[in-house]
């Protein structure tokens, strides 16, 4: 096993600096992310819970372990019951990492309570395991005072530490969608509650090209990110410009999702509103529709394709020439 240490930007070139980032999906620093040195593929992704857990590295090599065997042990209600967490099993479960110190929290709870409660009401079999990152136990029962559904008892703090570490994460809030196997069926729980408020959609398995909103914009901020922005003004642009994207989206997506990794890019369909204007001026790109862009906010840089016409062989030379490092970037 090999680690990377995402602490000290000095030590590499800024292009190497800018491809760890994306590759690993590095929000804030320092972050310490443990791959095997075989497969160069992610073992842990929150090393330094890792070693702050397990400092004599009895665990080690540090490997995910499945999600009935992290959660494994009592879970809590808000009024003092508690059940254990093998009733979980048969279920979609969200696992919500959140705080009440941290405003966005307090402000997705109020929607994911209405979310919860219409889920279940349709009998759907679903349930929430609210993993605190409050400051103080007293806090902690007062936000979960608020909420209909389970938790990690606070004075729990490994079992806590264990499920960040399971899913590395690096901020909140977030809502982790598990299908009912365990298994991981988004990561973007939040922008998917958040998206569909009467949970038609439910349990959100992702899309491979977003309509690009204010509540998903959050996503250009996590990596290189394709938008093509189209003429929203004619009566269905915005479905043909997915329906465009959407073969070549599948076929990057399934291409590393054979190797175990997530997709280097995203893809978004982008119309005209408010929000669009602002990314435009903020990136500073041209008023053109169609318009096929690259966007990687992390390294300040974007790539663009101005022409008439945007054919699906366009599109796809743009990406593949993008992933093999062809294209010139222009500074944002």
């Amino acid at each position: 096993m090999a680690l990377c240490r995402v602490a000290c930007p000095a030590v590499w070139s800024s292009c190497t600096r800018l491809k760890l980032w994306n590759k690993f999906r590095v929000s804030n620093i320092p972050s310490l992310i443990f791959i095997d040195a075989i497969t160069g593929k992610v073992v842990c992704q929150n090393g330094l819970l890792v070693i702050r857990d397990d400092p004599e590295g009895l665990e080690f090599p540090w490997g995910p372990r499945p999600f009935q065997e992290v959660i494994a042990g009592p879970l809590v209600q808000n009024k003092g019951q508690s059940q254990d967490s093998s009733t979980l099993e048969g279920s979609y479960v969200g696992v919500y990492f959140s705080a009440h110190w941290c405003p966005p929290c307090r402000s997705l709870t109020r929607v994911l309570v209405e979310s919860y409660r219409k889920i279940k009401d349709v009998g759907q079999k679903f349930e929430i395991v609210f993993v605190s990152a409050d400051r103080s136990e007293d806090s902690f029962k007062q936000y979960f005072s608020e909420m209909p559904w389970l938790a990690v008892p606070y004075a729990d703090e490994a079992r806590r530490s264990r499920l960040n570490r399971l899913y590395g994460i690096q901020g909140i809030p977030t809502l982790i969608i598990l299908d009912p196997k365990g298994e991981v069926i988004t990561r973007q729980g939040r922008v998917e509650v958040l998206n569909d408020l009467d949970c038609r959609e439910f349990p959100w398995y992702p899309k491979p090209v977003l309509e690009l909103t204010e509540a998903n914009a959050v996503h250009l901020n996590e990596g290189p990110c394709l938008v093509l922005f189209v003429d929203s003004d004619d009566d269905g642009e915005s479905e043909a410009a997915k329906q465009l994207i959407q073969p070549i989206a599948e076929k990057i997506i399934a291409k590393y999702r054979a190797k175990d990794e997530e997709a280097p890019l995203l893809f978004f369909v982008a119309g005209e509103d408010n929000m669009t204007d602002s990314l435009r001026d903020y990136t500073n790109l041209p008023e053109a529709a169609p318009l096929l862009t690259i966007l990687d906010m992390s390294a300040r840089a974007k790539y663009v394709m101005d022409v008439e016409e945007i054919t699906p062989d366009i599109v796809e030379a743009f990406v593949n020439d993008f992933l093999l490092d062809k294209l010139k970037p222009e500074p944002i």
